[in-house]
C-alpha cells in the first residue's frame, strides 16, 4: 500500500495552527510563562494544536469524569477542563509542587479551579485509590514513561463503555523504532505500545501527531 508522508517544517506548523481554533491570550501567557520559570523543561508543554485538540476530544465523548496523570504547567488540564460536560469534574496526578502552581494560578484565571482537582504525589497510588467501578469518560496520560504501564493497567478497567484514553509521547522522537534501546524509557514506552496494541478491551488508534499519541476507546 503505497503512503505519502509530509516534512513538517516550521511554516508547515505555523499554517496548522493558523488554520485550526487558536489559542488565546491566556494559553499565550502560560507559554510564556512556562519557558520563562522551567527553561528547558517547558518542551513538556503540549502544543496549541494538541490543546485544541484535547477540547474537542473531551467535548465529544461528553466527559463528565476526566483524569489526567502528569499535569506540569497547565496546559493540557486547561484543554480537558474547557471540555468537560456541565457538572464536569476533572482530577489530576503530578508529583510537583511547583510546576503545579503555575497550574493552579492559569485554572483560577480560566475559571476552571471549581472543576480541577490537583492530587499531589505518585499517581499509580492516586490512581488505584479511585473507584473501581467503570466510570471514567477520559483519561489523558502524559508523565513519566516508565509508569506508563502501570496507569494503563490502573485506568482501562475504570474507563465506561465508550469512554477514551490519550496517551503523549508514544513515537518518542522515533527511538520507538530503536532495536536496541539506549534507555528506559524508550525501552518502557516500545513495550506500553505493544501491550495497548494488543489488549482486547480498547480500540486503539495510533497517531503520527506532536510526538505521537494514541487514541484509545473503550469497548
Amino acid at each position: 500500500m503505497g503512503r505519502a508522508f509530509i516534512t513538517v517544517t516550521d511554516e508547515l506548523h505555523d499554517y496548522v495552527v493558523a488554520h485550526g481554533t487558536p489559542p488565546g491570550d491566556l494559553e499565550r501567557d502560560l507559554v510564556a510563562e512556562t519557558l520563562r520559570a522551567t527553561g528547558g523543561a517547558s518542551r513538556m508543554q503540549i502544543e496549541p494544536e494538541y490543546a485544541a485538540l484535547l477540547t474537542m476530544l473531551t467535548r465529544l465523548v461528553n466527559a463528565r469524569n476526566a483524569v489526567e496523570v502528569g499535569t506540569f504547567t497547565g496546559m493540557s488540564s486547561l484543554a480537558i477542563g474547557r471540555g468537560l460536560a456541565d457538572g464536569g469534574r476533572l482530577v489530576c496526578f503530578d508529583i510537583s509542587a511547583e510546576y503545579t502552581a503555575i497550574a493552579q494560578r492559569y485554572w483560577q484565571r480560566a475559571g476552571l479551579a471549581d472543576r480541577i482537582e490537583l492530587r499531589l504525589g505518585p499517581a499509580a497510588e492516586g490512581l488505584a485509590a479511585l473507584p473501581e467501578e467503570p466510570h471514567l469518560d477520559l483519561a489523558f496520560i502524559d508523565a513519566d514513561k516508565e509508569g506508563y504501564a502501570a496507569y494503563w493497567d490502573a485506568l482501562v478497567p475504570r474507563m465506561r463503555a465508550g469512554g477514551m484514553l490519550i496517551v503523549d509521547n508514544v513515537l518518542w522522537s522515533g527511538h520507538v523504532l530503536d532495536e536496541k534501546p539506549k534507555d528506559t524509557s524508550t525501552a518502557a514506552l516500545i513495550a506500553f505500545n505493544a501491550k495497548a496494541a494488543a489488549d482486547d478491551r480498547v480500540d486503539v488508534v495510533m497517531l503520527p501527531f506532536s510526538d505521537g499519541v494514541t487514541l484509545a476507546r473503550k469497548r
